[in-house]
Parts: C-alpha cells; sequence; structure tokens
C-alpha cells in the first residue's frame, strides 16, 4: 500500500473550492432520470449525456475533483474514440468506480437491507485501477423506521464498508465510505442525529479494527434533516448546526475531508447547508461536496437529449457546480445563486 499516493488523492479529492460529481447512477437508476426528460437509455445516449458533462471545460477544470463512475461509463469511448476517463483526467479531476452491487434484504431484518459486492472485490479493483481509477465509492443504506435500524444492520453494514475501504486501499485506490442514513421516513431531525451518530460510531470502530488509513479515505455522509413525511421542516441554521456536531463527536480529525450526499435534497436547499457548515468555522476537516442529482438535475432538463441543447445544459451543470464550489468555501449566497450562467 502506498501511503504517500493514497493521502495525495484523498487530498486532491477535498481540495478547496471543488466537490466530487457522482456520475454512477446504475442502470436502472439512470433509466428513470431519462424517463422523466423523453430520452430513451441506450448505451450512446447515456454515452452523450455523460461526455457532455465531462467536456464541461469551466465546471470540470474549476469545480470538480473527482468523478464516481459505473462500470459501464469507465469503459467507455466519446464520440470521437477518446475514452470517457482520459476527457476527466485531462480537465485534472480524478476518476472514480462505484464498486458496490447494491442493498439486498438483510436476513432476519424485515425493512432493513446489507450492501453487497466484496466477493472477487480485489479482483475488480486491481481492473479498475489499471482502467485509471484512483478512488471508489460503497454506499450502506440505513433507513429509520419503527424498530429500525437495528444493531444488526448497523454493525453488519459498518463491517462491510471497512472491508471494502480496506481492499481499496490494499489496490492503490482510495475509499470514500458512504454510510446513508436516510431521509425517507417520517422522523424528527433529532431522531435522525441519534441514529447518525450510531452509525458513524461504528463505522469509524471498524475502520480502526479492520486497519483503513483515516488520512487515505474520504467520508460521504447524509446531512442531519427530519424524515420527507414528518411534515418538518428544520431551518438552514439548524441542519447545519446539528450535522457539524454529530460530526465533530464522531469523525476522527485525521479524516482529510466530508464530501456530503444530497440525499433527495433540491438542488438548492443541498448548496445552502454546505454554505452554513463551512461558515460555522474552526473545522478540523475540509467540508465539500459530492452530488449526483444536485448537480445534474439542471442539465439534463436543459439537455433533454438533443444536440443543439448541449451548450445550455453545460452552462446548466457549470452553473450548479460554481454554487457549490462557492459554497465549499462559504461564499455562496441566494444572490449569487440568482446570476444565472
Amino acid at each position: 500500500m502506498s501511503a504517500a499516493e493514497l493521502d495525495a488523492n484523498a487530498q486532491k479529492m477535498v481540495a478547496e473550492g471543488k466537490g466530487i460529481l457522482a456520475a454512477d447512477e446504475s442502470s436502472a437508476t439512470i433509466k428513470k432520470r431519462f424517463d422523466a426528460i423523453n430520452v430513451e437509455s441506450t448505451e450512446n445516449n447515456r454515452r452523450d449525456y455523460r461526455e457532455l458533462l465531462f467536456r464541461s471545460t469551466e465546471a470540470m477544470k474549476n469545480y470538480i475533483s473527482g468523478v464516481i463512475l459505473y462500470d459501464e461509463t469507465i469503459r467507455q469511448k466519446a464520440a470521437d474514440g477518446t475514452p470517457l476517463v482520459q476527457l476527466i483526467a485531462e480537465s485534472g479531476a480524478l476518476p472514480g468506480i462505484k464498486v458496490d452491487t447494491g442493498a439486498k434484504p438483510l436476513p432476519f431484518c424485515p425493512g432493513e437491507t446489507i450492501t453487497e459486492g466484496l466477493d472477487g472485490l480485489a479482483g475488480r479493483l486491481k481492473e479498475y485501477y489499471d482502467l485509471g481509477a484512483r478512488f471508489a465509492k460503497w454506499r450502506a443504506v440505513i433507513d429509520i423506521g419503527a424498530g429500525i435500524p437495528s444493531r444488526t444492520a448497523i454493525e453488519t453494514n459498518a463491517s462491510a464498508l471497512a472491508r471494502y475501504a480496506a481492499l481499496c486501499q490494499e489496490a492503490r485506490i482510495v475509499p470514500i465510505v458512504e454510510p446513508e442514513v436516510l431521509m425517507d421516513g417520517d422522523h424528527t431531525i433529532d431522531r435522525c442525529y441519534e441514529v447518525t451518530e450510531a452509525v458513524l460510531n461504528e463505522v469509524f470502530n471498524q475502520l480502526y479494527v479492520q486497519r483503513v488509513r483515516l488520512e487515505g479515505m474520504v467520508l460521504k455522509p447524509n446531512m442531519i434533516v427530519p424524515g420527507k413525511k414528518s411534515g418538518q421542516k428544520a431551518s438552514v441554521q439548524e441542519v447545519a448546526e446539528k450535522t457539524v456536531r454529530v460530526l465533530k463527536s464522531t469523525v476522527p480529525a485525521a479524516v482529510p475531508g466530508i464530501a456530503f450526499l444530497s440525499g433527495g435534497q433540491s438542488d438548492e436547499e443541498a448548496t445552502a447547508h454546505l454554505d452554513a457548515m463551512v461558515k460555522l468555522g474552526n473545522l478540523p476537516w475540509a467540508l465539500t461536496y459530492s452530488y449526483g442529482r444536485a448537480l445534474q438535475a439542471a442539465p439534463q432538463k436543459a439537455w433533454a437529449g438533443k444536440a443543439e441543447n448541449v451548450a445550455a445544459a453545460q452552462a446548466a451543470f457549470t452553473h450548479r457546480a460554481r454554487m457549490n464550489s462557492l459554497a465549499s468555501r462559504g461564499l455562496w449566497s441566494a444572490e449569487e445563486e440568482k446570476k444565472v450562467a
């Protein structure tokens, strides 16, 4: 394991003013996104759409530190034959890869899941490194509901995350450790806090047990928000304060950075929350974004599968990336948001 290489790449992923583009939608998820804009989910359409993002020069060079890819995408070539991985690397961003195979029902734990994908992972990581990947992502899903999450769900998912992270580091790949506490339920913001605290404590316990180098990883957590079905609305300030508080009590200072998931928040909410957290200041790690939908919803809508809309889609992507870049430095404002690209 090359500690220096891992640490340098982890630092690069959370570089000031830059964040990670999550473009690793599974075939089923991208189909849903394309259905919403009336575009058929063919291999060429998926390639054209992702190519337009990776060729958004201003956004990629200035605001994106890395791109999480799906297995199909890391092997694809642009229309002119250039590998998509090469487009990403040429912009100065690091190519990354989603390596889990999804959440499956957890035995004896109704309503809970365990993320799979450890079988054969060492071999796949070696191949992905050769294809250009320098970091990876694995998402554990923790649901809040009546009587859940169980200790079983928290511990088995934390253990799998740590095993994945150790395998990544052995393969010279920086692991993004993503324990996502879902915001889908009817729970309060305080219940979200309590569950997230328990999950993060167990994740770092397992990372320690499995000898994962904290300086060579990036954490991708949820923010502390009330459940979507709770009917409650928390202020931007409350979300920021509670999220920072839970992170300070669970995440060691050795971790170079935290790249938040947007988790179903609107584009602007995800940006405002990040900005408010950074403005609190006095943090031991860098805070940034690793957004999928919150960076892509606007460009997808602008593109709508038409070649003549590529420039408009790239402008929409650049605007969202710039807003989040400002937020990651605590410089975002609602006025800036209105200065549309």
